[in-house]
């Protein structure tokens, strides 16, 4: 291969790769933080263990 037609191609590859790392940054940028995630998923936890612990007939008092 010629040494000018490799690197054109190796030019190209790299402006791939860069579109490709912004295109993920953008996409990591714009997730909610994991601390809100947590902590909502650790409440609906303990609400399915009240609901499950619940005696049958009886409606769990919602905090």
């Amino acid at each position: 291969m010629h040494p000018d037609t490799h690197l054109a191609l190796h030019h190209i590859r790299a402006a791939e790769l860069r579109a490709q790392a912004d295109a993920h940054r953008l996409a990591a940028e714009a997730k909610p933080p994991r601390e809100l995630r947590t902590r909502l998923g650790w409440t609906l936890v303990e609400l399915g263990l009240r609901l499950a612990s619940a005696p049958a007939g009886t409606k769990p008092a919602l905090v």
